[in-house]
């Protein structure tokens, strides 16, 4: 089991990190942060959390995106992240397709799951941050507590989840989680 250096903050990949385009980043060519992406991370940083990437990626699954081509992705996107001074600890990536029913792909909590006893988190002590309604329904399943960013189809899903707190984009939840306004139950 790897020991996060400090808490840990899940967040989603594609309208949190990435642009989320309609058809799915197929390649390097197609990856462009969202605005204030790796400020958001290098603020976590900053304050002490570790970050951990959950994300569905169903191109695998449907041959659209090799296995070794998503790690490219992962790769410059961790990259891009470092240089604004923040750090990707961990990826994980769902790639199967939504019809083959596993237990990872969300809304279903198992790549949470799995962090968590890779990372040893307590799940009501830690956010995933994401920008759909299938993550806030992995993280309720999962016992994380969910938060929304308004990038990505965030500003959308948080009308359907008006109990779910919603932030402008990623380095607002950032600022509001390190000034401590929103406290994390013991």
């Amino acid at each position: 089991m790897r020991h996060a250096a400090g808490p840990v903050v899940l967040l989603d990949r594609d309208g949190v990190l990435n642009v989320d385009r309609p058809t799915g980043v197929h390649g390097l060519d197609e990856l462009a942060l969202e605005a204030g992406a790796a400020e958001g991370v290098a603020l976590l940083a900053r304050a002490g959390f570790t970050c951990l990437v959950i994300t569905n990626q169903a191109l695998v699954g449907r041959g659209e995106l090799s296995p070794a081509g998503l790690e490219a992705i992962h790769t410059e996107l961790a990259r891009r992240i470092a240089a604004g001074g923040g750090s990707i600890a961990g990826w994980y990536a769902c790639a199967h397709r939504a019809e083959d029913g596993c237990a990872c792909r969300k809304p279903r909590p198992g790549l949470l799951e799995r962090a968590q006893r890779e990372w040893g988190f307590t799940p009501a002590q830690t956010w995933f941050v994401g920008d759909a309604e299938r993550d806030v329904a992995a993280a309720r399943a999962a016992g994380c507590r969910p938060a929304l960013v308004a990038t990505g189809k965030g500003a959308v899903s948080a009308r359907a989840l008006t109990d779910v707190p919603l932030f402008p984009d990623l380095p607002a939840f950032a600022r509001a989680l390190a000034s401590a306004a929103m406290e994390t139950p013991e």
